[in-house]
């Protein structure tokens, strides 16, 4: 039965963003909204297509629950109602961002985000990772990391929004100062979730978009494209050492 209610609520989630684009929601594409909040670490726009590889992996995910040896797998179970509830805030922050309640997009955004941190969680626990086979790393941790990682990203992001549309003023600080800021605080999590959890997946999507932060203010604003750049490319060296600790402890087991 759960299959079929995650098979149902993934289908929703890629209608509602197929909508959201082509109707569009509010009569604004997503790409149009975002132009609205000019946050300095807002990526360019060539790497959202990471949703295309995203859902791309979640449908595998879906499909392999179905077969034989899905249907058996402790990761999948372990997924439980929480790729259900991923799937509603997922629409529900679409519908919230495309009507413009943008305050309300950040509380739903936090709501994905913890639905995704209870996935990962739950699939990386210490009994699950124990009985793990390589379908479970391709098609139920990869996914998810992915995912999470994204949102991870999406959530400063979306934060960055509320605040530019309420017209904070930053305490006095500067708009570069606090991409920056925003920055160290995203590369300290993508370092800290990375090492502890040993996952080098979760790392690269933050060195994604570090680039494609780059590329968009390499021009205008030279210090955040600096930072993101350099934090990028830390970030990419963590991976490779995460990497190979990870092959050299399983090939001692």
């Amino acid at each position: 039965m759960m299959r079929v209610l995650n098979a149902a609520a993934l289908v929703l989630v890629i209608v509602m963003n197929v909508l959201a684009d082509r109707l569009p929601l509010g009569g604004k594409t997503t790409g149009e909204l975002s132009a609205q909040y000019p946050v300095l670490i807002t990526p360019a726009g060539y790497a959202f297509g990471i949703w295309l590889v995203i859902y791309a992996l979640l449908i595998a995910f879906v499909v392999y629950s179905f077969t034989k040896r899905g249907r058996k797998s402790k990761a999948v179970q372990a997924v439980g109602i929480y790729f259900i509830l991923s799937c509603l805030f997922n629409v529900a922050w679409l519908l919230a961002w495309h009507y413009e309640y943008v305050n309300s997009s950040v509380f739903i955004m936090l709501a994905l985000l913890l639905s995704l941190i209870a996935i990962y969680l739950r699939i990386n626990s210490s009994g699950v990772r124990t009985a793990a086979i390589s379908s479970d790393r391709w098609l139920v941790r990869l996914p998810f990391s992915l995912y999470l990682g994204w949102i991870s990203v999406a959530t400063i992001v979306n934060i960055a929004c509320a605040l530019y549309a309420a017209e904070w003023q930053g305490f006095g600080l500067s708009e570069e100062t606090w991409a920056i800021i925003m920055l160290s605080v995203a590369f300290v999590l993508a370092i800290w979730v990375g090492a502890t959890r040993r996952d080098p997946v979760f790392m690269l999507v933050f060195v994604w978009a570090f680039v494609a932060i780059f590329v968009k203010q390499q021009q205008a604003h030279t210090a955040v494209a600096i930072t993101a750049i350099v934090l990028a490319g830390i970030i990419a060296a963590c991976s490779v050492v995460v990497t190979l600790r990870h092959r050299k402890t399983m090939q001692h087991k």
